[in-house]
């Protein structure tokens, strides 16, 4: 590095394009590509742009993560993630721009198609099997966008007010899990502000989290625009700009020039880029351009098939191949098949849901769109007509709803959780002239479904990638099992939403109002119904919970138990395992998904399962310790299909790693009576503290959370005379 001019050092703290990193011909680094994903390879051939208008090469388009969340499966996230680093590779890329893994605080975010769940857990999960496939093939990854950005509306500059334990318990929380366990080769900073301050600017969580606590190894790279200021950024911990801003180069020349940035800061940006682009240089250095373009259909097939949720079933599903069905709704000849803005794909070939149910019925069935998905070419009323027609000669009709790419997109959120209302219109007419209707639906995250009542089965299939047609009409006719379960809470009305009121903010910025209470937690906590829970999901089979046990060692929870496919199809569970405390001394939602397994198994099969749940996956984030703590109790174990069908529970004894505080004035009297050297001397301290009658449970209960220095005053001690018997306390507790 001594040998690199101080230019060329620089330099490298940027992009030479929108998708290159600068060559470095002095240390014979060529450049490299970064390009977007992350569900397929975005790498554009023509004219660059961010926002996915203009075209691309062709690659797989995999389901994005709102559907591949839903396959709750650690297999599928890593084969989909080799499949991604293959076309990476043969398409010279070097750093794959993706996973998300923030929160789905609120069903609007129009960017959630992007992200996996409201839960850290399962996105840590699947996140860290996609990273382990992609770079397993020698190319990077980026692990975006960090931190606590949750929506897209003035998604540059708003910020984000979160507290303390709320920012590590859950906005962190997966970005924790993928860094500690798959060294991603870089993370992406976001645009926002975390209370206060840029994150491209912010040390707390660049260096002190990132690096120093989680022990980050690789490049921190700023979203594309997020950097106001390189000389801060840098100092923060950021790495590399991308795309370089030349005034921002010229800045840090002359900071460095000055003495008010330190040459040693862009040693450290410096070393760590050109470390992982070396890595990545290797890889992409004999690109050919081919890849297993019928072999990565196939797979993105297999994991379509496995995304798709079953919402509600009055046995309509699955169909009969003699069935007279009528198709209605444009999705089915059209698909929505990812979501719009940088992530856009150019699929190698794309197949839509109409095509496969006329090769699985082996004849053409009555179609007619009923809408647009274009709202730039809208349809009149005949459409709308010429739909309800076509409905009210069928035995059974396919009504294809959704969102189009003009309700959610990166770059702005959406205004409700409605579908159009032209198209919950259409469904009403249909309604009035076939009770015999299934919705299959098409969108990047949870909408209302006000009519599930009123129809014979609701399929959810999100957006399931180029291949997604054919696996939601197999999954129609039974030819694959559906097994998807949800990783967002479908909520009755947005209003019941937890962060509704605290969403999107304003330009005071967004408050995190609702804290820990995100999604199914807040749910829970206000006993509040749903329309359909968190880790919910039907079958055409069913499957039976038995013979539970629970135990612990001094470094996990070990949850065993039986899951029998008690149904007359072959299939696939996701079982759940949640946990609880009972009596906690802080804030607790009522139970935390903390494992999870899935099983395949033949009608009348059986399987035990074992999850094992680390330690300190049970600990709370402690404000006042600043650190995790494993709270000692009695903590409950509940196993099921999903965060409402619990039919297993089971407790364990846990020794947590509570730090010893020592007794000040400011602590409680109950806090103090907790400590046994202080309890030994209280009953003879009584009568100095205002004489009153310890053995009293009302009065005790009365006087508990009062501070020592108040129960001092009471009493006409002084709070030096207390400050002694404390001390005497604290050395006898030693603390």
């Amino acid at each position: 590095m001594a040998d690199i001019p101080l230019q060329s050092k620089v330099a490298l703290t940027g992009g030479a394009d929108f998708w290159h990193s600068q060559a470095v011909p002095e240390a014979d680094l060529p450049q490299v590509m970064l390009t977007d994903g992350p569900h397929g390879v975005r790498k554009q051939s023509g004219a660059t742009d961010h926002v996915g208008l203009n075209e691309s090469v062709p690659a797989t388009c995999f389901p994005p993560a709102v559907g591949l969340s839903s396959t709750w499966s650690r297999e599928t996230l890593r084969k989909v993630g080799e499949a991604l680093g293959e076309e990476s590779k043969a398409l010279g890329v070097g750093v794959l721009l993706g996973p998300g893994v923030n929160i789905k605080r609120s069903p609007l975010c129009g960017r959630n198609f992007e992200y996996f769940s409201e839960d850290p857990y399962v996105a840590g999960e699947l996140a860290t099997a996609y990273v382990e496939g992609v770079q397993s093939k020698g190319v990077g990854t980026s692990l975006k966008h960090y931190a606590a950005n949750n929506q897209e509306t003035d998604r540059m500059r708003r910020d984000s007010q979160v507290d303390e334990r709320t920012l590590r318990e859950l906005y962190l929380n997966a970005f924790h899990k993928v860094v500690t366990r798959a060294q991603p080769w870089t993370v992406m900073c976001s645009y926002n502000k975390v209370n206060g301050t840029f994150v491209s600017e912010d040390r707390f969580l660049l260096t002190q989290v990132l690096r120093d606590e989680w022990g980050f190894e690789g490049v921190v790279v700023s979203d594309w625009g997020a950097i106001h200021d390189r000389v801060a950024a840098l100092r923060a911990g950021l790495d590399l700009e991308m795309p370089a801003n030349p005034a921002h180069e010229a800045g840090v020349m002359a900071a460095l020039e000055s003495g008010g940035l330190d040459e040693s800061v862009i040693d450290r940006a410096y070393g760590n880029v050109e470390r992982v682009l070396r890595r990545a240089a290797a890889t992409v250095a004999d690109a050919d351009g081919v890849f297993d373009v019928e072999g990565h259909h196939a797979l993105a097939r297999r994991a379509a098939e496995q995304c798709i949720v079953l919402l509600a079933n009055d046995g309509v599903l699955p169909l009969a191949s003699d069935t007279t069905v009528a198709v209605v709704g444009e999705f089915a000849r059209t698909p929505r098949y990812q979501g719009a803005g940088s992530s856009r794909v150019q699929p190698t070939q794309l197949d839509n849901a109409l095509d496969r149910i006329e090769a699985i019925v082996g004849h053409d069935v009555p179609f007619a769109p009923g809408f647009t998905t274009d709202p730039k070419n809208p349809v009149g009323d005949a459409a709308h007509d010429e739909a309800v027609e076509v409905a009210a000669r069928a035995d059974v009709v396919l009504v294809f709803l959704g969102l189009g790419e003009n309700h959610e997109s990166e770059g702005y959120d959406r205004t409700t959780a409605d579908l159009p209302p032209e198209q919950l219109a259409l469904l009403d007419d249909i309604l009035a002239v076939n009770g015999n209707v299934v919705v299959v639906l098409s969108n990047g995250s949870s909408v209302l479904v006000p009519f599930r009542d009123r129809v014979r089965a609701v399929v959810e299939g999100w957006l399931l990638g180029q291949a997604g047609g054919p696996a939601l009409a197999d999954v129609l006719y039974g030819l694959v099992n559906p097994s998807g379960k949800l990783t967002e809470t479908i909520p009755l009305r947005l209003e019941d939403v937890p962060s509704h009121l605290n969403f999107p903010g304003d330009e005071t910025g967004v408050r995190y109002g609702e804290g820990l209470f995100v999604g199914y937690r807040g749910y829970d906590a206000s006993a509040r119904e749903v329309a359909y829970p968190f880790g919910y999901g039907l079958s055409y089979t069913s499957f039976d919970y038995s013979d539970l046990t629970v135990t612990a060692d001094g470094n996990a929870l070990t949850v065993v138990f039986t899951v029998t496919n008690s149904g007359p199809r072959a299939g696939r569970e996701v079982a759940q395992a949640y946990v609880s405390i009972d009596r906690s001394r802080v804030v607790r939602v009522p139970r935390e998904l903390k494992g999870f397994a899935d099983v395949t198994l033949e009608p009348g099969a059986s399987q035990q399962v074992t999850i094992e749940i680390p330690l300190w996956e049970l600990a709370y984030w402690s404000v006042i310790d600043h650190q995790w703590v494993v709270e000692s109790g009695t903590y409950t174990v509940a196993v099921g299909g999903s965060s409402r069908d619990l039919p297993l529970s089971g407790t364990v004894d846990v020794t947590g790693n509570e730090p010893a505080r020592p007794l000040t004035l400011f602590s409680t009297l109950g806090e103090a009576m907790a400590v046994p050297a202080f309890a030994s001397v209280m009953a003879g301290l009584a009568e100095s503290f205002g004489g009153m009658p310890m053995d009293d449970p009302d009065m005790v209960r009365m006087v508990m959370d009062i501070p020592l220095a108040t129960v001092a005053g009471f009493s006409g001690q002084s709070e030096a005379e207390l400050q002694l018997l404390l001390d005497q306390v604290n050395r006898q507790a030693k603390v």
